[in-house]
């Protein structure tokens, strides 16, 4: 567990892939341009001695996942989020099945999302209800931008959208994350505008939809938008790593959300591999708002404010008992293996 002032901090990482964009796998340009995109962000944010090689990062084990997120990365818990992309790459970007290997395999660890495309119709509820049967997922990562055939995005405020999104309730599948933030090449960035989650979130108030990247750059459309709908989150991928290259741009940014969205609805993602967990986890517990932003907007980000961010805002979305998984953790196979078991407290006695 992450320790800041005195204090463990559980940390869930609410935003981690396990992609493959190896040549082997692309199977159209867009595949190149994405993968050549993701590293460019990728170069620009992270510190220059923690910079992968475009080779370790079109592709990389899911034991190095493993040790980046849990042994040296500060995450306790990952969420996985899904990205399809089967125009661009033979075998997906990063699918379901790939993910689901790692949460069979360490399942205190991680939470499998699903996804769907409205797109795929009927063959699509069919099988976003096999994702509940095998897996009994709780959320969706939905990535309106994703091309299908001739077709180069959908809206979440559709006809055909809101069939899944009543699925979506009949099943149980209450997190719906939508990926609404940079647009990546070759996408189209209007498939990404914030402006389809409105109707959306008022239409299936019994769903909670995480607006990822918080919107940028159209943040102050999301902004507005998360003051209005009490059950429209912002998830800070993208954003956090401001903490360390930009952090008054970061401060900024915390000081709009904190006043129109407010503090229970932001959770903390590193968007794992862009970036490693570590460096951005330090840089946002350690990160604040000047006297100036604290002035403008009249909040704080103080401890308990960033440890709700951190993990208790996700643990909610997804029924997580903290303590009580803290003491699964105690002995788990990723605890065992890297010897960290004492973090979680002692044991209670026989």
């Amino acid at each position: 567990m992450y320790r800041h002032d005195g204090e463990d901090v559980f940390v869930i990482d609410s935003h981690v892939h396990h992609w493959d964009a190896s040549e082997e796998n692309i199977i159209h340009e867009g595949g190149e341009q994405f993968i050549q995109c993701f590293y460019d962000y990728h170069a620009a944010f992270t510190p220059e001695e923690r910079q992968w090689s475009i080779d370790e990062y079109r592709k990389y084990s899911a034991d190095r996942m493993v040790r980046d997120l849990f042994r040296d990365g500060h995450a306790d818990m990952g969420i996985f989020q899904p990205t399809y992309l089967g125009e661009f790459y033979e075998n997906g970007f990063n699918t379901i099945e790939d993910n689901a290997g790692l949460t069979e395999e360490y399942p205190e660890r991680f939470v499998l999302n699903g996804r769907f495309d409205p797109r795929e119709g009927e063959a699509g509820l069919e099988e976003l209800e096999r994702q509940k049967a095998e897996h009994d997922i709780q959320g969706v990562k939905l990535y309106t931008a994703e091309w299908n055939g001739d077709s180069k995005g959908w809206r979440l405020d559709s006809e055909e959208a809101f069939e899944y999104l009543e699925k979506c309730a009949e099943l149980g599948i209450t997190n719906i994350h939508a990926h609404k933030g940079p647009t990546i090449r070759p996408l189209n960035r209007d498939a990404f505008d914030v402006a389809d989650v409105d109707d959306a979130a008022t239409s299936f108030p019994e769903l909670d939809f995480i607006v990822e990247h918080v919107g940028f750059p159209r943040f102050d459309d999301f902004a507005h938008l998360g003051a209005q709908e009490s059950n429209v989150y912002g998830g800070l991928a993208v954003v956090a790593p401001m903490a360390h290259a930009r952090p008054r741009k970061f401060g900024e940014i915390m000081g709009e959300l904190l006043f129109w969205v407010g503090e229970d609805n932001i959770l903390f993602g590193s968007d794992y591999a862009l970036w490693e967990p570590e460096w951005v986890v330090e840089a946002v517990m350690e990160a604040e708002l000047t006297p100036e932003q604290r002035d403008e907007f009249g909040v704080s980000l103080t401890h308990d404010v960033k440890k709700k961010i951190m993990g208790e805002n996700a643990a909610e979305l997804y029924d997580i008992d903290i303590e009580g998984k803290k003491e699964a953790l105690r002995d788990d196979a990723i605890s065992d293996e890297f010897d960290m078991g004492d973090q979680y407290g002692e044991a209670a006695a026989d």
